[in-house]
């Protein structure tokens, strides 16, 4: 079969390879609801005979806000066809961050998925001067629905023109427009061809089982991350499930049994600390073994011919009394997790692989459609703890020599930021070396391991480099830390703010005896913050003696997407943290 060359080809492979697969499943009440090939290739049509209709132009961008189901899908590849460009945006971000991307990326046409999106984006309407209609996907009063669309696609067809116009378009062609989640600023539009994300479809097609039906998304679609893995679902003809909510995930994942899913690492740590809280309400002998076999996970080797005969033994005794049962809640045919987006803690992935969860990661960026390494399972070894994996093919990466920084070229690269020529400049030079901005190395045998992000670095003012990403990820293993940022730019020494998990450290007051109930009265109990000292002194000791933490304080809100302290990725907001609490890290430096 030939490789598709444009995103929606990949509808006429998936007919050609298992119409009697489902490609798309959403739960609609209390059912799992199948949508097949044909309705998914019939409801893309629709959506774009309903955009020429409304005189949408090649090269037109299309704003779509919703959670990842059936219809966001039919929306992508109906915009893709007539060779308009689909402009995604996380359903959480904030109404100024709204405000700015709908002008800057000069949308008429917006399609979200519910009645609050609706609400909050009229709520900006007579500011956005470009706008003609706002669309729905849910049910809302008085607003136009998505299903007009299909409507008025189904009364005006004109296959022989949309098949012209799908001829017409190329694999270099712009395929979506992706903001980034703005991280160290405002939002940049990202453009991004259809060939550079199916290099990354075809760079990791051989990495599911082949005989792998399942998977299970939840993560936000306009996450380039989770989409580039829809569209490798769907290249495999796998049926995708779209999960609830993130709350929901691992109750979706019983009732679907999927064979692998995409994630972040603070999913995956949540994912661990749920296990080890468990655990941590057993006593007596069920609370030893619980125990022993954490501890056994954390030394799995992954490649079979460095385990020895004694540890195998000692992993079929912790996995009949306790794999096992992690397993059955995870899914019985849970195979594979894909993490992305950050470094994930070597010590999980020992422990999932232990368990019987393969965890593979991956390296990229938005600009980079996203990935430029992953783990496969080509090699040997196949995947090294620690590292992100092998360079994709088609790719090529190198390192300045002056910092380390990783420089990749290829058509995975992005065509550019939207109506910024002056920022594309900056990092993507002359010969097509885009500059990532992170560092890292490749070891003797061509594994990829990171070290940082160059703009996150500071200096002490007695003249040392911090690398605050990996002391932070160094800490976090510790189950008493949900988030924390190190700080200490021009200052004697590093310190740090600590956001507690609140539901850990609650049941550690309760086991020990600390009267303290509310936040604010465990962030300042004597015998609480003695505990964190102990937590601060296990891991300094692996440091240097300028990247130890000197100081820390435990602060009482929670990071989340809603109050600006976390992106859409989850990954913490430094400017904005910074900012928020400016008086509490004026006082560690005191």
């Amino acid at each position: 079969m030939e490789e598709p060359k444009r995103l929606f080809d990949l509808l006429d492979r998936k007919k050609a390879l298992s119409p009697e697969r489902a490609s798309l499943v959403r739960k609609e009440g209390n059912e799992w609801k199948k949508h097949y090939i044909d309705e998914y290739i019939e409801k893309s049509n629709q959506i774009s005979y309903a955009l020429m209709q409304l005189g949408v132009e090649r090269g037109e961008n299309v704003a779509l806000i919703s959670s990842g189901r059936p219809e966001w899908n039919y929306i992508d590849m109906g915009t893709q066809m007539i060779g308009s460009v689909l402009v995604p945006i996380y359903p959480t971000i904030s109404v100024s961050e709204y405000l700015y991307i709908l002008n800057h990326s000069e949308v008429r046409y917006i399609i979200v998925e519910t009645e609050a999106l609706y609400k909050k984006i009229t709520s900006i309407l007579p500011q956005l001067p470009e706008v003609k209609t706002i669309y729905t996907i849910n049910h809302v009063e008085g607003a136009h629905q998505l299903d007009e669309l299909f409507e008025l696609g189904k009364a005006n067809p004109q296959p022989e023109k949309l098949q012209a116009i799908k001829d017409s378009i190329t694999t270099d062609d712009v395929a979506t427009m992706i903001y980034t989640s703005g991280t160290t600023g405002t939002p940049k539009g990202v453009m991004l061809a259809h060939k550079g994300i199916l290099l990354n479809v075809l760079g990791i097609k051989d990495s599911p089982g082949k005989t792998w039906t399942r998977a299970l998304s939840w993560m936000p679609m306009c996450h380039i991350y989770e989409r580039m893995m829809n569209y490798l679902y769907q290249y495999l003809g796998m049926e995708i499930y779209y999960a609830e909510s993130i709350a929901k995930v691992a109750d979706n994942a019983q009732e679907v049994n999927p064979y692998m899913m995409a994630a972040v690492p603070r999913f995956i740590e949540k994912m661990y600390d749920k296990i080890f809280r468990k655990g941590e309400k057993l006593t007596g002998v069920k609370k030893k073994i619980f125990d022993w076999a954490i501890d056994l996970g954390f030394q799995y080797e992954l490649n079979d011919k460095k385990r020895t005969a004694i540890y195998n033994l000692k992993h079929s005794i912790a996995d009949k009394l306790v794999y096992a049962e992690i397993r059955k809640a995870l899914g019985e045919n849970f195979h594979m997790l894909v993490s992305g987006g950050a470094s994930i803690q070597p010590r999980l992935t020992r422990f999932f692989t232990a368990v019987g969860l393969d965890l593979y990661e991956g390296y990229g960026l938005t600009e980079c459609s996203p990935l430029v390494a992953v783990t496969n399972t080509y090699a040997e070894e196949g995947r090294r703890v620690g590292s992100v994996g092998f360079v994709l093919p088609g790719i090529e990466v190198r390192f300045d020599p002056a910092n380390n920084e990783i420089q990749c070229r290829g058509d995975n690269v992005m065509k550019g930021y939207f109506k910024a020529p002056e920022l594309t400049a900056e990092v993507i030079d002359e010969e097509g070396w885009f500059h990532t901005g992170d560092t890292g190395y490749l070891d003797a045998d061509g594994y990829m391991f990171l070290t940082g992000r160059t703009k996150n670095m500071f200096k002490t003012s007695m003249g040392k480099f911090v690398n605050p990403e990996v002391i932070e990820e160094k800490f976090k293993e510790s189950a008493f830390i949900l988030d924390m940022m190190v700080v200490g730019e021009g200052e004697k020494f590093a310190a740090a703010i600590i956001a507690p998990d609140f539901d850990m450290l609650q049941d550690w007051c309760v086991r020990h005896g600390v009267s303290a109930k509310s936040r604010e009265e465990m962030v300042s109990d004597k015998v609480v913050l003695a505990r964190y000292q102990r937590v601060i002194d296990k891991y300094n000791a692996t440091l240097g003696n300028h990247e130890q933490v000197k100081r820390f304080q435990l602060v009482t809100d929670n990071w989340t997407t809603e109050n600006q302290l976390l992106t859409p990725t989850l990954k913490i907001k430094r400017k904005n943290i910074a900012s928020y609490y400016q008086n509490v890290i004026a006082d560690l430096f005191k």
